[in-house]
């Protein structure tokens, strides 16, 4: 399981709404933030998401079983640890 946490802020709304159109991906709330998680890789394309760089490139807080193989101003790939 593939999962990273995004704080729920408006700004990140975005980014979570285009990972959750992947049928793969489950969007969960854990507190103040936001888990996107997936049984294998997630990918977000951050032009899908409407989202300046300043947003894109600050906006994960956490990894839980992923690694970044990607995250350059084209999408944020994550897969399993």
């Amino acid at each position: 399981m593939t999962a990273v946490f995004l704080l729920d802020v408006p700004e990140n709304r975005p980014i979570v709404a285009v990972a959750a159109e992947a049928d793969t991906v489950t969007v969960d709330r854990v507190g103040s933030y936001f888990k996107v998680s997936a049984p294998g890789p997630i990918v977000i394309d951050r032009r899908a998401t409407g989202c300046r760089h300043a947003v894109w490139y600050s906006s994960l807080a956490g990894l839980l079983d992923a690694k970044i193989t990607q995250w350059d101003k084209d999408a944020l790939r994550l897969e399993e640890r």
